[in-house]
């Protein structure tokens, strides 16, 4: 019997039916606590309903179906392993079960009783036969046909489904009674809500389809409003705490930065830039998310936004995620300012000791305006005079986590940040939702879309000869490999291309290679001679996915290119498409009859949104956004792709109660209150909420 008080912290292995062992094999799913077990809901339900009739079944599909146990044999085969078989009899057919090494099971069957088998058939001669199926046991004059689901769960390595089921259902029993309901009873009607315990029940052991889908909707529900009523908060928070800068950008100011740009603006980028100018004026820190396409356009806003801190009399950071795109940043905003009377410094782990003491002296004095660096920018060891802006390169490498640490002086400056992943605006709302969010969603005039094609082992000796055109005619290009090493998946390696083109297809080409393995200095090296055409072709890997600009670059060829993520070859493409001269890209695949569907998907289109929507379906949001990282948000049983309406539903839900109660103090939102802090509370600092 139970001697443990109900309570989500209870430890599975004190649960009855759970024991010591079971417990380690579950701690390799990451279930320790009755709590851990609730929440790790089912990817899927396989049909236990016994309903399938024998004449129905189909080899290979899963199946449930009911009838009397008629035979039960257990034997050792030949191997000398333990053979047990029951055959099942029901109306217009029959079935065998069949367990391996499994001698304990014999004693669960006797002839005559009612069972119902799911699993899935296959032929043996005439009979039909199941390994291993799954088995309910029905009391004696109880219908075997009923609405009736398994759960089915994410394994780890040596957990069994028999293993998670049990913890589940031993977690219901001990605390399913004692769940609190967030949410007032008349805000359950009016959303037409499950009651959580309810939910918790049906998620895990559905009676029928529709009471799954029910509970289903109401834990995603709960889940994205609970996110989105936390980033509210944590926003509210975050402008409460410190006054920013307020920065006013009149039409003198707007006139002297326009001046500095080296081409018109377009008009999204006009769109963006007044929503900026806006936010800036008040004395709230901006919080906004730029998204745009490779090469729409987005440096120039944010160079727009940096130089109206500085005529304001502040200073400006732009943060990059590598020390290469940070370079990189340095030498297009030197070529953009060329004119200019605006001091750049940069700040990278690659600089010497006597070099980044006298950069910090400069940072300090105020005299080094915008400086241009790493994640470092902004650990609160950089001593800025007065920084008025923070501008976040490729946000999604950085996390919600990281954006709640800018704080600097006294006062918070504004932040803008900035991603070339193309995100769907609803799913953009649910990870950002602490941002105001802006697009560019048309580029610069005169950019041609990137020419790609799908390059297969019967077309490699013509792609390279077109390559080889290509360079012949002044162009330069890119190899990428998917690996810097070996590895167990047969990919190439930079190492064995860079040989092979040397020694074949590239031989009369001048050729080099680059990895983030280099020394900094020997990268940047490289890349400057690439830049300065004093090579041909770069083979590299990824580490020139983001912001590396060498506009002569054209030709891109990219080996093994169903290893790489959608969004990331369309991020790869991105860099052949920096000047006027129309781009071409093959993706090389090693089969040219089986389906490729991200690459397949990358040849078709050239819309970054069209391919993060695409990217999603295939990989989900976690990685593409990269929310797996650790200290970012993570989602128990919501889909942003899936569960687009819900998120969308969510957010106005909790923007409509936040305008309302913007503390949570009303008693009737307690529950919330106290669901939220829990949940989000040391992840998003809400500890001063209420």
């Amino acid at each position: 019997m139970d001697q443990q008080p109900p309570s989500l912290t209870t430890p599975l292995e004190r649960l009855p039916g759970v024991g010591t062992a079971r417990a380690r094999r579950l701690r390799a799913v990451g279930l320790v606590t009755v709590r851990d077990a609730l929440v790790h809901f089912p990817r899927a339900y396989k049909d236990f309903s016994g309903a399938h009739a024998f004449a129905d079944l189909v080899e290979g599909e899963h199946a449930a179906v009911s009838g009397t146990v008629a035979d039960v044999r257990q034997r050792t085969t030949a191997h000398g392993r333990s053979m047990l078989t029951v055959l099942v009899e029901g109306q217009g057919g029959s079935v065998r079960g069949v367990w391996f090494n499994m001698p304990f099971m014999a004693k669960k069957f006797a002839v005559g009783m009612t069972v119902v088998f799911a699993g899935e058939p296959k032929r043996a001669g005439a009979a039909w036969e199941m390994s291993h199926p799954e088995v309910r046991f029905c009391a004696a004059g109880e219908d075997p046909v009923r609405g009736e689901y398994l759960a089915v769960y994410k394994l780890a390595e040596g957990a069994r489904q028999s293993d998670v089921r049990l913890a589940v259902q031993a977690a219901l029993a001990h605390a399913g009674d004692t769940l609190e309901e967030a949410f007032p009873e008349e805000w359950l009607a009016r959303k037409n809500l499950m009651p959580i315990r309810d939910a918790m029940r049906e998620i895990h052991v559905p009676a029928s389809l529709e009471a799954k889908d029910a509970a289903t909707r109401r834990l995603v529900y709960q889940e994205l409003f609970m996110l989105q009523l936390a980033l509210r908060l944590h926003r509210a928070q975050q402008q409460d705490r410190k006054a920013a800068p307020v920065m006013v950008v009149d039409a003198r100011l707007d006139g002297r930065i326009r001046a500095r740009m080296p081409f018109e603006l377009t008009p999204d980028q006009d769109a963006v830039i007044a929503e900026i100018a806006a936010d800036l004026a008040k004395p709230e820190p901006m919080n906004r998310l730029l998204q745009g396409d490779v090469g729409s356009g987005k440096t120039v806003v944010a160079l727009y936004a940096m130089l109206a801190a500085v005529g304001c009399g502040h200073q400006a950071a732009l943060m990059a995620p590598t020390e290469l795109l940070a370079r990189q940043h340095l030498a297009t905003l030197e070529q953009l300012l060329v004119k200019g009377r605006v001091n750049l410094e940069l700040l990278v782990g690659g600089q010497t000791q006597a070099q980044r003491r006298k950069s910090l002296e400069r940072i300090a004095a105020g005299e080094s305006q915008i400086v241009i660096g790493t994640q470092a920018l902004v650990s609160g060891a950089v001593p800025f005079k007065s920084l008025g802006i923070v501008v976040i390169d490729e946000q999604q490498r950085f996390g919600v986590i990281q954006r709640a640490t800018l704080q600097e002086g006294q006062a918070e400056p504004h932040v803008l940040v900035m991603t070339a992943t193309p995100i769907p605006r609803t799913v953009a709302h649910a990870l950002y939702g602490d941002l105001d969010y802006s697009v560019i969603e048309h580029g610069p005039a005169g950019r041609q879309p990137v020419r790609t094609y799908r390059v297969v082992p019967d077309h490699e000796e013509s792609w390279w000869e077109h390559v080889r055109e290509k360079v012949r005619e002044g162009r330069q290009g890119y190899v990428v490999v998917p690996a810097i090493e070996d590895s167990k998946r047969g990919l190439a390696t930079i190492a064995s291309a860079f040989e092979e083109l040397a020694n074949g297809p590239l031989e009369a080409f001048r050729l080099s290679l680059v990895h983030g393995r280099l020394k900094t200095a020997e990268k940047q090296a490289i890349m400057d001679d690439f830049r300065d055409g004093k090579l041909d072709v770069l083979v590299c890997t990824s580490v020139i996915e983001v912001g590396i600009d060498v506009p002569n670059a054209t030709v891109m060829t990219i080996l093994d290119a169903e290893s790489f993520g959608l969004s990331q070859l369309h991020q790869l493409r991105g860099r052949v498409a920096r000047g006027a001269v129309a781009g071409i890209c093959g993706a090389v695949t090693p089969s040219g009859t089986e389906p490729q569907p991200r690459v397949d998907a990358f040849v078709a289109s050239t819309d970054g949104f069209v391919l993060a929507n695409k990217d999603m379906e295939l990989r989900g949001p976690g990685e593409l956004l990269g929310t797996r990282q650790s200290g970012t948000m993570s989602l128990f049983i919501a889909d942003l792709v899936k569960n687009v309406e819900l998120v969308a539903e969510s957010r106005r839900d909790a923007c409509d109660l936040f305008e309302r109660d913007p503390t949570l103090a009303d008693p009737a939102h307690a529950r919330l209150r106290k669901v939220i802090l829990d949940r989000w509370g040391d992840t998003l600092g809400l500890g001063r909420v209420g």
